[in-house]
């Protein structure tokens, strides 16, 4: 395996994506445990998650991990889902993760505004839905209460998006 190094700083906000193995769908049927393990092994450290998507293969994420190492924060995540998973579906050994996950250090506001954009409309591009505010697991809801959204964002037109984003 390489030696991947990431680059940290802290006061930088990420850009997060994470995919099960094999793509397996597991995440939105798991979602209870999901949602648990970000609050008890994330927010918990005083991290801070901007936006969340999750949907049944993988998650994106903006997060400003404060002064935790957002590798430790990601890894602390997943072997705590895969020991919780494993043990409610009686498995002795599984793996629930693919190897590493994507990150990408936020820019600029404009970089910052792309990215959550690509987070939220992932669902309508990946199949799940038409229409983005449909997609319960998702924390467009907030920005749309925050003013952030018109309700008829992402819906009458398809959006594309340049760039990488670890899918």
């Amino acid at each position: 395996m390489s030696n991947l190094r990431r680059y940290y700083s802290q006061g930088q906000i990420y850009f997060v994506t994470a995919v099960t193995y094999n793509r397996m769908p597991i995440l939105v049927e798991e979602i209870g445990i999901f949602r648990a393990l970000i609050k008890s092994k994330i927010l918990e450290k005083r991290s801070n998650v901007i936006a969340l998507c999750v949907l049944p293969d993988h998650f994106h994420m903006m997060i400003d991990p404060q002064r935790n190492d957002l590798s430790l924060l990601i890894k602390s995540f997943e072997l705590s889902f895969s020991k919780l998973y494993m043990y409610k579906h009686d498995l002795k050994k599984h793996r629930i993760w693919q190897y590493r996950f994507w990150d990408h250090i936020i820019r600029d506001q404009r970089d910052m505004n792309n990215h959550i954009n690509y987070i939220h409309y992932n669902p309508v591009k990946h199949g799940f839905t038409c229409n983005p505010f449909e997609w319960q697991y998702s924390s467009i809801h907030k920005f749309y209460r925050q003013g952030y959204y018109s309700k008829g964002w992402g819906i009458n037109k398809k959006i594309e998006f340049e760039g990488n984003y670890g899918e």
